[in-house]
């Protein structure tokens, strides 16, 4: 199914020349000349994507935009402006209102196509993964009667309690993997190292996970490396004997299967992120990931500890970068930075940015 697109604009040659632009590159196009036609027709007739004027007569863009966010199904529309005016603070305050993006014209007409190309694909992208999460919460149930089964404290075959110093490794990238690990104290980090011998940090484990079970269930070798990010404890069990666990109870497949499709749409969202977001979208969305990880009360400041290093390879840039970035956070009082030691001091205002 086509995407559609509404164009809000007071120009006729622009809102003609636009919408033939984006009716040859396959969307389905409506058009309205001013604000207010164009929130009757978004109201009857719900859009994938709003591009929007902000200097037109009767109703203005940010007056659609306000509009649009009292509006529990407008609310969540892509929403593009387009201005002729280059004021930082109409940008601002156009991000602020909820604005996924903001061109000035004249625009490059691939700069337009691949806006609406991102923003649909995040739409796409979060609406799959709501699915996934709205799945996933229903079946606590399950996998609690899955963790209860595999309960290590109680577990009578072969099980093994491992003591890792920082920076230790549990397994490396080629080995075959043996164990299934469950971290009982600690912070581990996975990462994937290329040919150039650069590092890709691919996911965070907390107390009371478990993992190296992706590839035993994908029965392949390790695609990445596990290492201690602090002084850690985990206990393992042999991959053979979780083999056969899996066997014998059925909540217990069900419940690593699901959690080997939410490890995979994660992996997938952060490779469209790298490829899409902006630098500071990324930074903002590997500190919620780690405040949602190893933080205890959301609501409140939430320390953490993680060198500049490994948060630039979550994030897939240089050190230097994330550095500055973080620097601007700080301007910005959404974070205080001593040492090593970061204290988010609004993860949801981290979490909801918008630009």
């Amino acid at each position: 199914m086509m995407n559609k697109i509404l164009l809000i604009e007071d120009s006729d040659d622009i809102r003609e020349n636009t919408a033939e632009l984006l009716e040859l590159s396959g969307y389905v196009v409506e058009t309205a000349a001013d604000g207010i036609e164009g929130v009757r027709m978004a109201q009857h007739n719900l859009p994938d994507l709003v591009i929007c004027d902000i200097m037109m007569p009767h109703l203005d863009g940010f007056g659609v935009l306000q509009v649009f966010s009292k509006h529990e199904q407008l609310s969540q529309v892509p929403f593009i402006f387009l201005t002729a005016k280059t004021d930082r603070s109409d940008m601002r305050k156009g991000m602020e209102m909820g604005a996924d993006d903001f061109l000035t014209k004249p625009f490059q007409e691939v700069e337009l196509l691949r806006s609406i190309e991102t923003r649909l694909k995040k739409k796409s992208l979060q609406q799959m993964e709501g699915h996934v999460d709205v799945e996933l919460q229903s079946e606590v149930s399950l996998a609690q009667k899955a963790l209860d089964f595999l309960d290590f404290t109680h577990f009578d075959g072969e099980k093994r309690t491992h003591h890792l110093q920082k920076k230790q490794s549990i397994y490396s990238e080629g080995d075959s993997p043996s164990r299934l690990y469950f971290l009982e104290k600690g912070k581990i980090k996975t990462y994937h190292t290329n040919r150039e011998g650069k590092y890709f940090i691919t996911s965070f484990i907390k107390e009371g996970e478990f993992f190296g079970y992706v590839d035993i269930l994908e029965n392949q070798i390790y695609r990445e490396t596990a290492e201690a990010l602090e002084e850690s404890i985990i206990l393992s069990i042999s991959s053979n004997e979780f083999k056969d666990l899996l066997k014998q109870n059925i909540h217990l497949e069900i419940y690593f299967r699901k959690a080997l499709t939410s490890y995979l749409m994660k992996n997938e969202k952060i490779l469209v992120s790298m490829a899409y977001q902006s630098l500071r979208l990324r930074v903002s969305m590997a500190l919620v990931e780690l405040a949602k990880t190893y933080g205890n009360d959301l609501h409140g400041p939430v320390v953490i500890r993680l060198s500049r290093e490994d948060l630039a390879s979550r994030v897939g840039t240089a050190t230097e970068t994330v550095i500055r970035t973080l620097s601007d956070f700080k301007k910005e009082g959404l974070l205080e930075i001593r040492g090593s030691e970061m204290t988010l001091l609004d993860v949801n205002k981290l979490a909801n940015l918008r630009y």
